[in-house]
């Protein structure tokens, strides 16, 4: 299945954003307010049910290490591909699509987890999972992360050249009723393609991205 084939057909999800210096514990504060009011502090905020159940989004650049409280996130690289070997077999991009492979790595300051398959997300808000046809196994969703220790891996979107300017690669964490948090959160990081670097990794790809290979 092609990432065009898993695009999501629903509208694009609302976010909450967040700075990396303290916004989540305003928004933290504020929602325990709301909480602590009931219905009328829910009221005094406007919120609809949609942006209830949006994720707490925090935003990066590549290289940038990116925390979301229970977990952070990195993006090291990005690289192109007309295929990927995976050590068992060569899976080839469909016609007139490459490989987007994002290099990335992540880490806990507590609980060990593990990550949801990333996706990618365009300028114009559509959202692609990662592909299905690079097992997870294969992928940083695969080990878990631990505390005080940058598990790195990949993923890989298969994608035609138009989603490619202004993506950003997201990151999340699995639900868990053990966490009382009103947002889940999640790792946004800008992949800096502007027209001509999109351009570029869609016109000269690798012709095979050898998992395993970090330049």
């Amino acid at each position: 299945m092609t990432a065009t084939d898993q695009r999501r057909s629903a509208p694009p999800r609302q976010n909450r954003r967040a700075s990396r210096k303290g916004g989540s514990k305003v928004l933290n504060a504020v929602v325990g307010l709301a909480l602590a009011g009931g219905a009328i502090g829910l009221q005094t905020l406007m919120l609809t049910s949609e942006e209830m159940g949006a994720p707490l989004t925090y935003t990066g650049a590549v290289k940038d290490e990116v925390s979301a409280g229970r977990f952070s996130a990195r993006v090291d690289a990005i690289s192109s591909a007309r295929a990927i070997d995976t050590g068992d077999k060569t899976i080839e991009a469909g016609k007139d699509q490459i490989f987007l492979v994002v290099q990335a790595a992540a880490t806990v300051p507590k609980e060990p987890l593990h990550l949801e398959p990333a996706e990618l997300l365009t300028a114009d808000g559509k959202r692609f999972a990662a592909t299905d046809r690079l097992d997870k196994s294969k992928t940083l969703s695969n080990p878990w992360i631990q505390p005080g220790w940058w598990a790195s891996g990949v993923y890989a979107f298969e994608v035609p050249a138009s989603v490619l300017p202004g993506a950003r690669a997201v990151f999340s964490i699995p639900t868990s009723i053990l966490y009382g948090e009103p947002y889940m959160p999640e790792v946004e990081v800008d992949l800096g393609l502007d027209d001509a670097a999109a351009q570029r990794l869609f016109t000269a790809p690798k012709d095979v991205y050898q998992l395993g290979d970090k330049r």
